[in-house]
């Protein structure tokens, strides 16, 4: 199975290798203001696609922060439901006054 595995990577590796040699040559890229940039295009292609995956992994980040920020909450409200009566407010409960002679 690791060899099979190997064998899959290896050929992904010559296959984007591949298609990086086949695509080396400029690309002008053209921003605000007159300014532009040369570059070859697999590394406009490499850049868009790590710009990519960045911004999804940001929104996925946010997305598993709010929902562990959910799931404590909700934890604390059943602990909360959990407990008797009696021990929700201690303070509650009437003290005796000591009896005189």
């Amino acid at each position: 199975m690791r060899a099979l595995m190997w064998l899959l990577r290896l050929l992904l590796f010559f296959l984007l290798f591949g298609f990086a040699v086949k695509n080396d040559h400029l690309a002008k890229l053209y921003f605000f203001f007159g300014s532009e940039w040369q570059l070859p295009l697999v590394f406009i292609i490499l850049i868009a696609f790590a710009a990519g995956a960045l911004l999804g992994v940001t929104a996925t980040f946010a997305s598993l922060l709010r929902q562990r920020r959910e799931i404590s909450r909700l934890r604390k409200q059943l602990d909360r439901a959990a407990r008797p009566r009696d021990e929700v407010h201690p303070a509650a409960t009437v003290a005796q006054a000591p009896e005189t002679l």
